[in-house]
């Protein structure tokens, strides 16, 4: 299993962490006392969840940071409105900020690992391009065999058999 497909599965608990504490959030309430957070502020929050767990199941930080910023301001529109208690805001944004700084830490991730594969392309590319342009190897040839003989020592001599023999004359 590869670093980024680890960090995927991380970004799905970590947004369904997010989603665990909405829910809760939602369920407290339906509780007889004062909600937490009002139902109708809770649905809302949790469609934004499930949009920055989508995104992030599709290994896409860019967009699943910005689907958490827009989950952010929602949380902070609501509890403006009085729908999210004090309490519960800060339970929910402690849970967004970890998750933010997750898929921040994925998305430089991604980066790097698109550079360095576009680094090793380029890389390939020029050494590809190199062996096309290099000269073809020289090829020596082999030095002529004379049997250890140097030049034309040996048996007779430039001149023919002057000098030697029965024929002198």
């Amino acid at each position: 299993m590869s670093a980024y497909q680890r960090q995927g599965r991380r970004w799905n608990r970590m947004a369904a962490a997010v989603a665990g504490c909405l829910l809760a959030a939602g369920l407290a309430g339906c509780t007889g006392s004062a909600p937490e957070l009002q139902a109708d502020a809770a649905a809302q929050l949790q469609q934004r969840v499930l949009e920055v767990t989508k995104a992030a199941a599709g290994s896409d930080p860019a967009v699943a940071l910005k689907s958490l910023d827009r989950l952010s301001s929602e949380l902070d529109a609501t509890a403006a409105a009085g729908q999210v208690s004090f309490k519960r805001h800060q339970s929910i944004s402690g849970a967004i900020d970890s998750v933010r700084a997750d898929l921040t830490a994925a998305q430089a991730a991604k980066k790097a690992a698109a550079e360095a594969a576009a680094r090793a392309a380029a890389a390939k590319a020029a050494a590809a391009e190199a062996a096309k342009q290099a000269p073809a190897p020289a090829v020596v040839a082999p030095a002529p065999v004379t049997g250890g003989k140097k030049d034309n020592a040996g048996k007779g001599s430039s001149d023919g058999n002057k000098g030697s023999g029965k024929n002198k004359g």
